[in-house]
């Protein structure tokens, strides 16, 4: 399942959580699934409403039931028929976790076969939070649960590397039918070359390159082109997507460290406090130290 790295302090209820993976005694090491009320009867007190960053994918297939999970400042409802997915680095923080039932799959990042395409699917650090397949997905999805979960109960007698390479293959088929069947059934292209580079560059240097010119000389484009990409893919111009990115860590980090604003600035790749200050207030309507009054002892 997982463990607690460490706490916050008592009183301190915003400050996250870092949840690490760690595999229960024979199990295959890298994946386990289990019940949400398995999930409720193992997880520490307290834990399950606090704001949780991981370091592996949770995904997490609901039965029945409704409750709201928030993500990275955005609330989600969950329901029967929707999928969870949680990737290593994001926050989030549960709801009514007692009021549905469902299976949850934990997985460590590099379980997955490196370079092929189910890998990419699970390690793009863009890809949706919430799924909800319809029709004959939605069967073959939830069916594809079953029998994973089916086959991590009753695989302990299998020799433990072949055990984890059955699983592998069978997390491999969810990864699959949950990515390109919702996929398909939305009708939205997959994105443009030149913005998928540009998303993971982006992603490797947005605490400290801010402008649309970096991003293009590296990768070879025009900016004109990146930002002709990212509008047709994303919905926002190149410039846009990168300050989305930088805000969606300065929130993180006012809402669950306790790193002063002028760290958090330096981090970001701010010169200073006060223009990481301007920056934010532009952005959110509100000064950091506002943002982490909101945030840092209740709900996001």
């Amino acid at each position: 399942m997982v463990k607690k790295r460490h706490d916050a302090p008592d009183g301190e209820g915003g400050e996250i959580v870092e949840l690490a993976y760690d595999a229960p005694p024979g199990t295959p090491a890298g994946v386990e699934v289990l019940t949400l009320a398995e999930l409720r009867e193992r997880a520490p007190e307290g834990l399950l409403p606090r704001p949780q960053r991981l370091d592996f994918h949770q995904i997490v297939a609901v039965d029945s039931g409704s409750a709201v999970h928030t993500v990275d400042f955005t609330a989600h409802t969950l329901d029967a028929g929707s999928v969870l997915w949680v990737r290593p680095g994001q926050v989030q923080q549960f709801g009514d976790v007692a009021a549905v039932e469902g299976t949850v799959v934990l997985v460590q990042p590099g379980f997955l076969p490196p370079g092929t395409a189910v890998s990419e699917v699970a390690d793009e650090p863009f890809r949706p939070v919430l799924w909800r397949p319809v029709g004959d997905d939605r069967e073959a999805v939830f069916c594809a649960v079953r029998h994973l979960a089916t086959d991590f109960r009753t695989g302990s007698r299998l020799p433990p590397g072949i055990h984890a390479d059955v699983l592998r293959h069978l997390l491999s088929v969810l990864v699959l039918r949950l990515a390109h069947g919702t996929a398909a059934a939305s009708g939205v292209p997959a994105p443009a070359e030149a913005f998928v580079r540009f998303r993971a560059a982006v992603e490797r240097g947005f605490a400290t390159r801010h402008r649309v010119a970096d991003y293009a000389r590296e990768l070879g484009y025009a900016p004109r082109t990146l930002t002709r990409a990212t509008l047709a893919a994303a919905g926002v111009g190149a410039k846009e997507f990168i300050d989305r990115r930088v805000m969606l860590e300065a929130r993180r980090l006012l809402a669950h460290s306790d790193l002063p604003a002028a760290r958090i600035a330096g981090q970001l790749g701010f010169d200073d406090a006060a223009n990481f200050s301007k920056f934010f207030h532009h952005r959110a309507g509100d000064s950091p130290g506002a943002f982490r009054r909101r945030h840092r002892y209740g709900s996001p």
